[in-house]
């Protein structure tokens, strides 16, 4: 019982990412704040309530960064088509996503014994700024309030830390592979 309340959660954030995107589309912002707020604060329950219990599990160890990426993914796609973000910031994010995941199965086909790369404090920082910016982004959209320079700040921050991100990913994966000759 005590492994399938971390999962539980980590489920329930992985289907509020939908219905977080359609409030979004359909100009409900107090709604979603208040959905992707709790969402985040499910994320930090459900972790420390595994290793409190010690209840990790291989299942959460997928569906915990499934559910993250879908949520805030989701958001950012929802926030970028309403306008309350800008594009190329969205583009920016998904890319860094995608370009990390291709690199992740890239790097299994060509040396499986690489192993994982485990995430760099400058991809937690980078995660932390996407959330602040998403619930920022709601906050302002869903109470009107008046702090774009705030908004902008963190577009600018999560540019850079996601920039600095995908080329520590980059880095990190060209280390795996070594000099071997692949071909």
């Amino acid at each position: 019982m005590g492994a399938a309340v971390p999962n539980l959660l980590s489920l329930a954030r992985l289907f509020s990412a939908p219905v977080a995107v359609w409030l979004i589309v359909v100009d409900e912002y107090t709604a979603a704040f208040w959905l992707f707020l709790a969402a985040g604060l499910s994320d930090a329950v459900d972790g420390t309530l595994a290793r409190l219990l010690g209840a990790r599990t291989v299942l959460g160890s997928y569906l915990d960064p499934i559910a993250d990426k879908a949520l805030v993914m989701g958001v950012f796609f929802a926030l970028g088509y309403t306008g309350n973000l800008p594009v190329w910031i969205v583009m920016l994010v998904v890319s860094r996503d995608i370009f990390i995941l291709g690199g992740a199965v890239l790097l299994q086909t060509l040396k499986p014994t690489a192993g994982a790369i485990r995430p760099a404090m400058i991809s937690k920082l980078n995660t932390a700024l996407q959330i602040a910016l998403a619930v920022g982004t709601l906050g302002l959209a869903a109470f009107a309030i008046e702090a774009g320079w705030v908004q902008r700040i963190l577009i600018w921050a999560v540019a850079a830390t996601t920039v600095l991100s995908g080329m520590t990913y980059l880095i990190s994966a060209g280390r795996r592979l070594g000099s071997e000759d692949l071909s």
